[in-house]
């Protein structure tokens, strides 16, 4: 059972569009809204796999570029993440994230200040002469299963969170993080380790 019916669309939605056809989900998927899926770029078959009894509510945003995928596991539950995939995020089983996490798999604009001048130029829709944009630097984001993300939380590029571990809410996680640890601060660091589930 499902919220959502045969032709893609999530029952009593606001949004007026259907879930779009690459999103691929499984038995028991809960979507609060199709909305959610309004920045997807990307037209790839299954560019977002979602498992069993999955919960997305209102507040979550998949961004993904034209290459990017993502994929979630059974039982996760996310309340209001943005995910931002140009290349790869992965999103574990049993997880918990939380209000206003980010989750990017890319800085989205060049760190070179020239760079980021051009960047500008070809983001604005109404000047003639855009350039394209700088190529972007992109590392897959791995978030093991039973983690819990908490509030405000940020996840970079190219890191891996381990099995079992806890990101404070409002850490910022520049770095790979170990199974079984609370990371907190900015950057985040280990403040706890916790008992093997």
């Amino acid at each position: 059972m499902s919220n959502v019916n045969s032709a893609r669309r999530v029952e009593s939605d606001w949004w007026s569009k259907p879930i779009p056809p690459n999103v691929i989900f499984g038995e028991g998927f809960y979507c609060e809204t199709a909305q959610i899926f309004r920045h997807m770029h990307t037209t790839a078959p299954g560019a977002v796999q979602i498992g069993d009894h999955v919960s997305c509510y209102a507040g979550c945003s998949f961004a993904l570029g034209k290459n990017g995928t993502c994929s979630i596991g059974d039982f996760t539950l996310v309340n209001g993440a943005l995910i931002m995939a140009e290349e790869r995020i992965e999103i574990g089983s049993h997880c918990l994230i939380s209000w206003n996490v980010g989750i990017a798999d890319s800085d989205f604009h060049p760190l070179e200040p020239a760079q980021r001048l051009i960047d500008a130029q070809a983001l604005a829709p109404f000047f003639k002469d855009r350039p394209p944009r700088p190529k972007l630097r992109t590392a897959p984001v791995i978030i093991a299963d039973n983690v819990w993300i908490g509030m405000n939380a940020t996840i970079l590029k190219g890191v891996t969170i381990g099995e079992n571990s806890v990101v404070a809410a409002g850490a910022v996680v520049t770095k790979s993080v170990p199974a079984n640890v609370v990371v907190a601060g900015n950057p985040a660091i280990v403040i706890k380790k916790l008992a093997e589930a």
